[in-house]
């Protein structure tokens, strides 16, 4: 029986923060071969996510809020090796789709580790650290749900949304570390966030999620799709109209670049992104 202190150090929740690039991927696929998907659904977000999520809190042990946990506990030994055997588990039934998404997300297992590890720790550096939490939960994850669907993510079709995919990671990103600040330097720690400032972060975000919103445009044009791109935004209203009040609060006060706003803004982003992918995906299914 596992430790109530390793369940929540896992995260599960969080999942749902990273599920958006999953639907997002799977709603542009020509075909999809829905065994070898739904398989990879699993592994990422009840195996690898988690996994990630878990060996993350073994290396920092923090003390303070981390996302979505207020008040983390220490983590102990069991949660280590509880990570190793996800991460095995995930890679042997990854071999099950195909041993080029077993490949990718062993690369993707590779840098996850090597982002908190204390003996590299890619975090600590506030380009690198985000370029690879940007190319791991964009890129590569975009390019197993491709490979699982049975389609090719290297072809020009899909060179705009797989850039798109990165860029809605690394608009999201640095947000979730806005008030982490104060922990995060006494760890050595310096994020994208912390270089950019509390309200550089907006800005940089706002023009992130902008570019990606652009490369969206551009693709659904060129498939003379632009009334799927215009059902995007009326999804991404809330998550828009929350950012610019949340913005314009901080900029009054940056004490209100808080956890709770913070979290607040990460289920509605999610919330708002995943039902819109479905939504394309379910509208690309009938169509």
């Amino acid at each position: 029986m596992l430790k109530v202190s390793t369940i929540q150090l896992l995260r599960f929740p969080f999942s749902f923060f990273l599920m958006p690039v999953f639907w997002f991927a799977l709603s542009l696929q020509s075909t999809i071969y829905w065994p070898a998907v739904l398989l990879l659904f699993v592994i990422l977000h009840l195996l690898v996510y988690p996994s990630s999520n878990g060996y993350n809190s073994y290396m920092d042990r923090d003390e303070s809020s981390i996302g979505g946990i207020e008040k983390p506990p220490p983590p102990e030994k069991e949660l280590w090796m509880v990570t190793i055997i996800m991460d095995v588990l995930a890679l042997l039934l990854a071999c099950f789709i195909s041993f080029t998404v077993a490949g990718l997300l062993l690369i993707y297992i590779i840098f996850s580790r090597l982002y908190s590890y204390r003996g590299v720790r890619l975090k600590k550096y506030p380009i690198i650290g985000y370029l690879t939490v940007v190319l791991n939960q964009g890129l590569l994850v975009f390019g197993m749900v491709c490979f699982a669907a049975g389609n090719n993510p290297f072809t020009a079709q899909l060179l705009l949304p797989s850039i798109a995919a990165a860029l809605l990671i690394g608009g999201f990103y640095p947000i979730t570390q806005i008030y982490q600040h104060e922990s995060d330097t006494a760890d050595g720690v310096k994020t994208i966030s912390i270089l950019l400032g509390k309200k550089g972060t907006f800005i940089f975000c706002g023009l992130i999620y902008s570019a990606a919103f652009a490369l969206l445009f551009a693709y659904f044009s060129k498939l003379n799709q632009q009334g799927l791109f215009f059902l995007l935004q009326i999804f991404f209203l809330p998550v828009i109209v929350y950012f610019m009040i949340w913005g314009r609060l901080v900029w009054k006060d940056e004490k209100k670049a808080n956890f709770k706003h913070t979290m607040q803004m990460n289920w509605l982003a999610s919330f708002c992104s995943n039902a819109a992918f479905i939504m394309i995906l379910i509208v690309q299914q009938i169509g």
